[in-house]
């Protein structure tokens, strides 16, 4: 299963996030280091569902599909806050940063009303700075990232020496455990032109530079701008958004999504994560607090931004960053169902350029093992053994024992 990693300062609103994306009741407070321990739980990418377009009613198995709306889970990790000095051990840092190492992808979370302070402490609206949270975040990582090759050099210098290995292999042998792959490496030392510089010539702006380039190649980055629903918040999102553009900054309020979530389990009203609205099931039932904060939401959040930002941003990191394609395997090409009368009953997060053996590994190791051929479930043809998976395909796998999916 997929990792998303929530990061940032302490009281950037990150657990808060973590509570509304997985429904669970992790402890929040504004002090720092509420967080001691990552929280984990399960969060899910939101897509159109393939059932729609093939006319059926499906039967979802491995994910949720309500109203046309496919949900699939993902790992999703809560770290510590971070302050500055956590490369070296202040804080709950050099905890946080190896956890964080083990995401696929990042949600770093900053608090756009400037609520905080640069020691991660509540203080007025608009006195802190989410653009300052967010280097201080970043440099944070990638000193981690630089030490941890520092401290390995010697070992990187033997492989190189003794077991006369190529660089980009001594290098996968060392950072291989923190998700970083060959070809991570590879486009690093490319990027950097340290392809073709010994590596006992590196000097420590060289291993910078080259963990700079392994941070955000192995672990993509989503800035989420949360808090939106604050007046204030406004301005700055327009510095983000003008330092990092708009494909890489999702405004938020967890907040509200919180709200929202909690209101739709009482059953006040009906709301589906990620939708542009909500529908008061009998406002009569409502206390006048409660009102008020619906109608808080309404005007703060929804008629600004549409949304609150939270489901988009596990979309966005699940489907965008990590470029993965949902795919339907099936047994029975022409109900679309497996072998119980499941219609379209799991949904998988395939990485572009994956093929359907690919596809067949995912699912189970039998399939794999006596995979003959695949099938386009929706037109019938029989697809070649170097085709690659497209997003929305149903895909039905043929094998030398038995069709099986």
């Amino acid at each position: 299963m997929l990792r998303i990693g929530i990061i940032g300062k302490t009281n950037a609103g990150k657990t808060t996030l973590f509570n509304a994306v997985t429904m669970m009741n992790a402890e929040v407070s504004n002090y720092p280091f509420t967080t001691k321990e990552p929280n984990v739980g399960i969060g899910y990418a939101k897509t159109a569902c393939v059932c729609k377009e093939l006319g059926v009613k499906d039967n979802p198995q491995n994910s949720v599909c309500i109203d046309g709306w496919r949900f699939i889970p993902v790992e999703i990790v809560d770290l510590p806050g971070l302050i500055k000095g956590a490369s070296e051990g202040l804080g709950l840092g050099t905890k946080f940063l190896s956890v964080a190492a083990q995401a696929d992808a990042l949600l770093h979370v900053v608090d756009a009303s400037g609520s905080i302070n640069a020691r991660g402490e509540i203080c007025e609206p608009g006195m802190g700075s989410p653009l300052a949270d967010y280097y201080d975040v970043e440099e944070e990582l990638i000193k981690w990232y630089t030490k941890n090759l520092l401290e390995n050099a010697d070992k990187i210098k033997r492989l190189l020496q003794n077991k006369s290995m190529r660089l980009q292999d001594a290098l996968y042998e060392i950072l291989s455990g923190i998700k970083v792959s060959p070809s991570h490496i590879k486009e690093a030392l490319s990027r950097t032109k340290l392809d073709g510089i010994p590596f006992e010539d590196w000097e420590e702006e060289e291993f910078r530079s080259f963990a700079t380039e392994i941070r955000y190649l192995s672990k993509p980055t989503l800035l989420v701008a949360n808090k939106m629903d604050m007046p204030v918040a406004e301005r700055n999102l327009k510095g983000l958004l003008d330092t990092f553009g708009k494909s890489f900054v999702v405004p938020a309020s967890a907040d509200v999504e919180l709200l929202l979530r909690k209101a739709e389990r009482a059953g006040a009203i009906s709301y589906i994560p990620g939708d542009e609205k909500f529908v008061v099931k009998d406002s009569a039932s409502l206390t006048p607090k409660q009102k008020w904060a619906l109608e808080y939401v309404k005007s703060r959040v929804f008629d600004k931004w549409l949304h609150t930002g939270v489901d988009q941003a596990i979309t966005i990191a699940v489907l965008k960053l990590l470029k993965r394609n949902v795919v339907y395997p099936v047994e029975d090409a022409k109900r679309y169902s497996d072998r119980k009368g499941n219609v379209l009953p799991d949904a998988f997060l395939m990485p572009q350029g994956s093929t359907p053996r690919d596809l067949a590994k995912e699912i189970h190791s039998e399939l794999y093992e006596n995979y003959l051929y695949a099938i386009d479930s929706v037109s019938g043809l029989r697809l070649p053994n170097d085709y690659e998976l497209r997003d929305r395909d149903v895909i039905t796998i043929v094998t030398s024992k038995k069709r099986k999916a």
